[in-house]
């Protein structure tokens, strides 16, 4: 049973940080791309971050140079260090992977940045 587990999330003023943790089980995670999304309130949900199996990176135009996405394939996890936080930051995140050709997510984890 694939399962991702979101975790990190709090409360933060205005250029604080957080960092996210999206720990899976039921996947071989060393060959696993996951991605960040977030959705705020009344938008779509939308990218923020991915990382393929070799590390490589992509981040939205709107985090670049603040947001930070790695993994630990030894703990089954991949972070989201988030620094030079917003108020428009402010949105549930969601951890996201694709397992034989379905796509699983996590129950997410609430980001709030206050002004």
């Amino acid at each position: 049973q694939v399962q991702l587990v979101e975790s990190g999330g709090g409360l933060v003023q205005a250029g604080g940080s957080l960092r996210l943790s999206c720990t899976a089980s039921g996947i071989t995670f060393r060959i696993a791309r996951i991605g960040w999304y977030r959705q705020a309130p009344g938008k779509q949900r939308e990218l923020v971050a991915g990382i393929s199996t070799t590390g490589t990176t992509n981040y939205a135009d709107s985090v670049k140079g603040r947001f930070t996405i790695s993994r630990d394939n030894a703990e089954n996890t991949v972070y989201l260090q988030m620094v030079g936080l917003k108020p428009e930051d402010t949105a549930v995140y969601y951890c996201k992977t694709t397992w034989v050709g379905r796509d699983y997510w996590g129950k997410g984890t609430l980001v709030t940045v206050s002004s």
